[in-house]
């Protein structure tokens, strides 16, 4: 947690600028704080914006396509280190970079039993170069990231709490001679109810959270159906879809709705918000026969998201470091956030040429050996059906495989932090199998620890040497060349 302490907060108020998507993500941010909803800015605000003059917003309603929830959360830390501190725009983000780091290690401890596993996952996390620069940038996806993995983390207490609960029941029945043909029905499930909830807050940021409730909706039945084929119940597979399925909707998916619509709550309330009156505004577009009790702003809302769903699937403009899904796994085409080039005497620079940058680029040996961890994992769950490696690729799943549906939209790499914590759980679980169990031959073991030993002084010894180029620093310009270990990173 220090150590991911550090290298986030470390200078996060440099550059004194709006970077890359900053320019929408805190200037909606202030605005929304400021009216509930998000507003339009003047031309050419991002110099004045930088200079202080942070309350230039308009009154007009600006069109967005993102949920509000995560810029209410950066502008949070706006309000507590003042909007004009470029400090404050990135805290929040920040934080939830290192919430992140403390999740995965209470994660791997708990999927694994090891608190080697768990403090090499938190590890790997917290010195890896995509983390630390979606920490450093105020963009929304850190939050996407962190509320997925705690409901990733809450499921994870779920499955190990129903089952235990269902055993539990069933031979209590079993020693009364009560009949367990159907099996019980678990009505209070706190840890999915609370799933529910991160989930919904997900969706709150970005829409992408919707595949994760999705995803893990349909883990819950096959995981209740399987837990009652273990526990002997005749009709386990009846019972599971038509009683416990019905319940585990009832307590997963209301609460996420909810949440989610809770995250409008200043457009509904506000009447300035775009597109709050379309329906008044509009002839013709008022909803009749048994949809006419809806209340205007949810059908305003409605044609709200009918209209943002459009743009996201629509959006095809070209841009110089957007990158294939396909090419994700093996990050081709990271996404450069932050350059400047100066010369010598220009900005402080000592040498004939100085570049300062922040790359969303991960430490290629934590990422390629995770992409192999990835392959490997599926291997071993198609051979022997292991519950902690199915529930690993459920999340990969949920993060990167949706993506396939939109190979030919204006996509970039750093979208992959949603599902980055899995591919380093993956890697994680391998290290782990490496190192073998304490029952091997003492040469097995001594070979797993001097493997993974060097594997990890590597990893770290690659972290810092580009780190640089997360974060910021000013390097000479051949300094930043040297990390251009791939055309098509420059």
């Amino acid at each position: 947690m220090v150590i991911a302490a550090v290298l986030r907060l470390w200078n996060l108020g440099q550059p004194h600028s709006l970077i890359f998507d900053e320019t929408f993500y805190v200037k909606d941010a202030w605005s929304l704080w400021n009216n509930g909803y998000e507003t339009t800015w003047p031309a050419e605000a991002d110099p004045r914006f930088a200079a202080g003059e942070t309350n230039i917003f308009t009154n007009a309603a600006s069109y967005v396509v993102h949920p509000p929830l995560g810029k209410w959360l950066i502008a949070l830390g706006m309000v507590a280190f003042g909007s004009t501190d470029s400090f404050g725009w990135r805290i929040s983000v920040a934080i939830a970079g290192i919430l992140m780091v403390f999740l995965i290690t209470l994660i791997a401890r708990r999927l694994t039993g090891s608190t080697l596993l768990a403090v090499i996952a938190g590890g790997l996390l917290a010195i890896d170069g995509q983390a630390i620069a979606m920490s450093r940038v105020s963009l929304l996806d850190n939050f996407l990231s962190l509320f997925v993995l705690a409901g990733f983390g809450l499921m994870l207490i779920d499955r190990e709490w129903s089952r235990r609960r269902l055993g539990d029941i069933v031979a209590e029945r079993r020693s009364r001679g009560r009949s367990t043909n159907w099996g019980p029905t678990l009505w209070w499930r706190p840890w999915l109810f609370m799933a529910g909830l991160t989930f919904g807050l997900a969706c709150s940021v970005k829409w992408s959270g919707i595949y994760f409730l999705a995803a893990f909706g349909i883990y819950v039945i096959l995981m209740d159906a399987l837990d009652r084929r273990r526990e002997g119940i005749p009709f386990w597979l009846t019972a599971t879809l038509l009683k416990q399925s019905v319940v585990a909707f009832l307590t997963f998916v209301p609460i996420a709705f909810i949440t989610y619509l809770s995250s409008w709550t200043g457009w509904i309330l506000t009447a300035g918000g775009y597109g709050r009156h379309t329906i008044t505004a509009t002839n013709g577009l008022a909803w009749t026969g048994p949809f006419a009790w809806v209340p205007e702003w949810a059908q305003n809302l409605w044609l709200y998201h009918q209209s943002a769903y459009a743009f996201h699937t629509g959006l095809t403009v070209s841009h110089p470091y957007q990158a294939n899904p396909l090419t994700w796994l093996f990050m081709i085409r990271p996404t450069s956030m932050y350059y400047e080039g100066s010369k010598l005497g220009e900005n402080g620079c000592a040498f004939d040429s100085c570049s300062a940058a922040i790359t969303g680029l991960a430490n290629p040996l934590i990422w390629w050996a995770g992409t192999a961890a990835i392959a490997y994992l599926i291997y071993r769950f198609a051979r022997w059906r292991e519950w902690r490696v199915g529930i690993i690729l459920v999340g990969m799943i949920a993060g990167y495989l949706p993506w396939m549906l939109y190979l030919n939209r204006t996509v970039f790499q750093f979208y992959s932090i949603i599902f980055e914590p899995y591919m380093i759980l993956a890697l994680t679980l391998t290290i782990g199998i490496i190192l073998g169990k304490r029952t091997d031959a003492t040469w097995r073991r001594l070979s797993g620890i001097r493997v993974v030993t060097v594997f990890l002084i590597f990893v770290i010894l690659v972290s810092a040497f580009f780190f640089p180029i997360w974060s910021g620093m000013q390097v000479p310009y051949w300094f930043w060349q040297a990390h251009m270990w791939l055309p098509s990173w420059i």
